[in-house]
């Protein structure tokens, strides 16, 4: 008798994305913009430490803290990892170590790349100068890396000389940098389990397939393979819908990057005919100003689709109240 081949492992590339556009104080603006002139910029606390990067609070007081300091772009190792395999869009493409530097004049550690040729190049103790990148724009980028020096702190920055350990300086530079986009993104391979890959073979078919717990007995879609109330596993399949009740909804205002959808547009959580968990979908076919709580919809597929491309009104008398109030 010959085996039945091993099922076929589901898997898909996958990106969470969220840039997000942020304005600076007077402290991070300052020290921004100090990297694209070549500055490194700290901020003194009430005890008279100096942070760098700079913050806006006191982390011991908690009070707002304004007297900025410029600080050596030398400084010494505290601590390092080795990074042999570097990702897209670190600092560098080669094997690099991620160090913390306390630069001369500051009392805290700045985290950014080592340019060295392997680990046997880093310790601890090791002195260290910033590498300016070519092209600086007002970011943390405008350090490229860190590099190895010789020498102690007297070796021309801010603090050498009379023995300061910073400089004061009033922050001000021209055309100051005054917001960043901040690209927050993680990049992973998916790969569902043996319930959710029923539930995306079931889609290909335009079948909603969930799976019922046998312990409370309520379907759960999309399955986990295991009851989120009672923690048993669930391996008892069970089609669902197609139509379902609207529970509850919200409108949206806010065109998304890369959504061919036009605005304002509905999205809102269905519960399924037979199904215990509701599940969230568009809303289409109808002004978005009439969907209401326990619209009665069904779901409308396209050529190719491997899910609901959205949910429209099936024509049938809303749902009462509590046929879905354990839905919402």
């Amino acid at each position: 008798m010959t085996a039945a081949p091993p099922p076929e492992t589901l898997r898909a590339p996958l990106v969470v994305e969220f840039p997000f556009t942020r304005s600076l104080g007077p402290v991070q603006s300052a020290f921004l913009t100090g990297l694209r002139e070549g500055v490194v910029l700290g901020v003194k606390t009430s005890g008279g430490k100096v942070m760098v990067p700079p913050v806006e609070y006191d982390p011991v007081t908690a009070e707002e803290i304004r007297e900025l300091v410029e600080v050596a772009p030398t400084g010494t190792v505290t601590t390092w990892a080795w990074n042999g395999s570097p990702r897209p869009n670190q600092p560098l493409d080669t094997p690099f170590a991620w160090v913390l530097v306390t630069l001369d004049g500051a009392d805290t550690g700045l985290l950014h790349a080592l340019d060295a040729p392997g680990p046997d190049a880093v310790r601890t103790g090791m002195r260290v100068r910033v590498r300016w990148a070519a092209d600086r724009s007002g970011a943390i980028t405008d350090i490229a890396c860190f590099e190895p020096c010789d020498g102690g702190p007297d070796d021309g920055g801010p603090d050498s000389g009379d023995g300061a350990p910073a400089r004061p300086h009033d922050g001000a530079f021209a055309d100051p940098v005054t917001g960043i986009v901040a690209a927050a993104r993680l990049d992973y391979t998916y790969t569902p389990g043996r319930a959710q890959t029923a539930y995306i073979n079931g889609l290909a078919e335009r079948k909603t397939v969930g799976e019922r717990c046998p312990s409370c007995h309520k379907v759960y879609v999309p399955p986990r393979g295991a009851c989120p109330t009672c923690g048993v596993a669930t391996t008892d399949r069970v089609e669902v819908g197609p139509a379902g009740t609207v529970t509850t909804y919200c409108i949206v205002n806010i065109k998304a990057r890369g959504l061919d959808i036009d605005v304002p547009y509905v999205y809102a959580h269905i519960a399924l005919d037979g199904a215990g968990l509701a599940l969230h979908g568009r809303i289409g076919g109808i002004p978005y100003d009439q969907v209401r709580m326990g619209l009665r919809v069904e779901p409308v597929w396209t050529d190719g689709g491997r899910h609901p491309d959205h949910y429209r009104p099936t024509g049938e008398p809303d749902a009462d109240y509590d046929a879905y109030k354990e839905l919402i």
